[in-house]
């Protein structure tokens, strides 16, 4: 299992257009053939943030300018998997061809399944979508009820959703099916599509699921043998850009759960991914690796979770 981190699909100082987007998806896709190389199976998982952020905006423009209604965040969600999960196709399939590897990629839009009692939905903190004034803020909080925040660094207010957490995939049975037949699958964007079940019917919500989490319940359940999420820096660091920086190889669960404790890693970057490593090795996992994509080509690469 693979999780694709935010810079495979956007790098810093980019608008987000298209074909910056397939750029980095087609450089990302072509550092995974060390993967492929090693006979592994693979099913990817990645983020959608910055591009749910640019959907939230063309809404708020159709809203401005047409008076339309603004689409709600699961459908938001559901929009951006399928377009980021065509990109990852797009560039799967040119990296194989590359390769003359005759493999099948399947994309799956996926819902997964979370509680409508879990507490994060008491306490919205995820932002998303455009910043506001103050004023405005508090005229769509009126007309929709929605929360909105004031951003720490003074750039205005957003809009904040819960972050529940993920429990149940839809058609993870399917995702598995896929994979051990040798295909390479595109689930869980974004974390998936936040739902709620009643009465054997699933109904979304104004909900944004980590991505992470989401990827490391899909390797557990599918059974995988190793979970990498990919993000910008090649590994895990004990003071990171701070004076006595370290960086980590291998560390136990126990180890990684002690440095969390003690704040070691920030909870808008590393935490969450460290989170999602404990819970993939916990649950069965064999073991996590965090790195940057260019490093797949060592096999010793990375910060190494084990049990």
């Amino acid at each position: 299992m693979v999780a694709f981190g935010g810079n495979a699909l956007l790098r810093s100082g980019q608008k987000g257009t298209y074909q910056e987007q397939l750029a980095n998806v087609e450089r990302t896709c072509e550092q995974l053939w060390p993967l492929l190389q090693q006979g592994f199976s693979l099913v990817i998982g990645h983020g959608n943030g910055p591009q749910v952020g640019n959907v939230m905006l063309q809404h708020e423009a159709g809203r401005k300018v047409f008076s339309l209604e603004a689409m709600p965040m699961d459908f938001c969600g559901a929009e951006t998997q399928g377009s980021i999960a065509y990109l990852i196709e797009q560039g799967m399939n040119r990296m194989l061809l590359r390769h003359g590897l005759d493999r099948r990629v399947v994309s799956l839009v996926t819902q997964v399944v979370v509680a409508a009692d879990d507490p994060m939905f008491l306490n919205p903190t995820k932002p998303v979508g455009p910043y506001y004034t103050k004023e405005e803020a508090e005229r769509l909080h009126d007309a929709s009820g929605a929360v909105y925040r004031e951003d720490p660094k003074g750039n205005g207010w957003r809009k904040v959703v819960a972050s529940p957490k993920p429990l149940k995939i839809n058609n993870i049975d399917i995702v598995r099916q896929l994979a051990q037949e040798g295909n390479i699958v595109v689930t869980v964007g974004g974390g998936g599509i936040p739902v709620v079940e009643k009465d054997g019917l699933r109904t979304g919500v104004e909900a944004v699921i980590d991505k992470d989490l989401a990827s490391a319940l899909c390797a557990t359940q599918i059974g995988a043998e190793t979970l990498y999420i990919l993000t910008d820096v090649p590994k895990v660091y004990l003071n990171f850009r701070k004076p006595g920086e370290k960086a980590l190889d291998v560390i136990t669960v126990a180890e990684a759960k002690q440095y969390l404790s003690q704040g070691h890693f920030s909870e808008g970057s590393m935490a969450p991914k460290v989170r999602a490593g404990i819970l993939f090795v916990e649950n069965g996992g064999g073991q996590c690796v965090i790195t940057e994509a260019g490093e797949l080509d060592n096999p010793a690469c990375g910060t190494r979770i084990i049990p």
